[in-house]
C-alpha cells in the first residue's frame, strides 16, 4: 500500500504566517499543503473545492474569521464536517471554547513548533484531536466550570470499566497510541472504546468526551492518586 499522503489547506490573513506555515507543513513526511487562503470566505471557498484532508486555520482573519469558517465547514449539522485545527497568536480562553463548539478538532498557538503542528495536523486527519497541552487541562476545567447549571447528560448505556479507563485518559489528553501502552491493550481496541464512548455519550469527537468527563466529576484524583494540592 503507497504512503497515503495528509493534503492541507493553510489560512492566515498575513502573507508571512502563511508562507512560514506552509514551509514547515510541507517540510513534514506525507503531508503536502495544497492550497493557502487569504481570509475566512477564501478559506470556506477553498475548502470546497479542493477538500483537503486537514484546514489550518488562524482565528483573527478579516471577513469571516476563522471559527465562523470552521463553523460553516465542521459545525453542528455540517453532513460532511471537514477536519479543522486553528492556529493562533492569542492563548485567550473565549476563542479555545468558540473553535471547540464550532467543530475544530485541533487548537494549536503559533509557537507550537513544527513537531506538534505535525502531530496536530496527523491527529485531525484520523479523527482524533489534538489541543496544545500547555491549553488542555486549564480549558476543560474551565469549559466545565463555565457550563450552564443542570447535570450533564446521562450515557445511553452505563460505561463499562474498561471505558472508565480510556475515559479518563481520553480527558487527561493522551492519544491512541499512549492509552494503548498505558493500558496494555491494543490500538485498534482502544478506538473500539474511544467509538463506543462517543455512542454513549453522544460526543461528535474526543474533545466534547473530555469535557463530559471534567463535568461529571471524573476527573478528581483519577490521576495516579494522593497528590495533596
Amino acid at each position: 500500500m503507497g504512503s497515503v499522503t495528509i493534503r492541507v489547506l493553510i489560512a492566515d490573513d498575513q502573507e508571512l504566517v502563511r508562507t512560514g506555515l506552509s514551509m514547515i507543513v510541507d517540510a513534514q513526511p506525507g503531508i503536502e499543503v495544497v492550497g493557502q487562503a487569504v481570509d475566512g470566505n477564501h478559506a470556506v471557498a477553498l475548502a470546497r473545492s479542493l477538500r483537503p484532508d486537514v484546514c489550518l486555520f488562524d482565528i483573527r482573519m478579516p471577513g469571516l474569521d476563522g471559527i465562523e469558517a470552521t463553523r460553516m465547514l465542521a459545525g453542528p449539522g455540517v453532513d460532511d464536517p471537514m477536519a479543522v485545527v486553528v492556529i493562533t497568536t492569542f492563548d485567550l480562553d473565549e476563542y479555545v471554547f468558540a473553535a471547540l463548539r464550532a467543530g475544530a478538532r485541533g487548537f494549536l498557538l503559533k509557537d507550537a513548533g513544527p513537531e506538534l503542528l505535525a502531530q496536530a495536523i496527523r491527529a485531525a486527519a484520523t479523527g482524533e484531536a489534538l489541543i496544545a497541552p500547555n491549553v488542555t487541562v486549564r480549558l476543560l476545567e474551565t469549559f466545565a466550570g463555565a457550563r450552564p447549571a443542570g447535570p450533564p447528560p446521562q450515557p445511553v448505556e452505563p460505561l463499562t470499566d474498561r471505558e472508565e479507563q480510556v475515559l479518563a485518559h481520553v480527558a487527561g489528553g493522551l492519544g491512541n497510541g499512549e492509552i494503548a501502552g498505558e493500558l496494555y491493550i491494543s490500538i485498534s481496541t482502544v478506538k473500539t472504546h474511544v467509538a463506543s464512548l462517543m455512542a454513549k455519550l453522544g460526543a461528535r469527537n474526543r474533545v466534547e468526551i473530555a469535557i463530559w468527563a471534567h463535568q461529571t466529576g471524573r476527573m478528581r484524583g483519577t490521576s495516579t492518586g494522593g497528590d495533596a494540592h
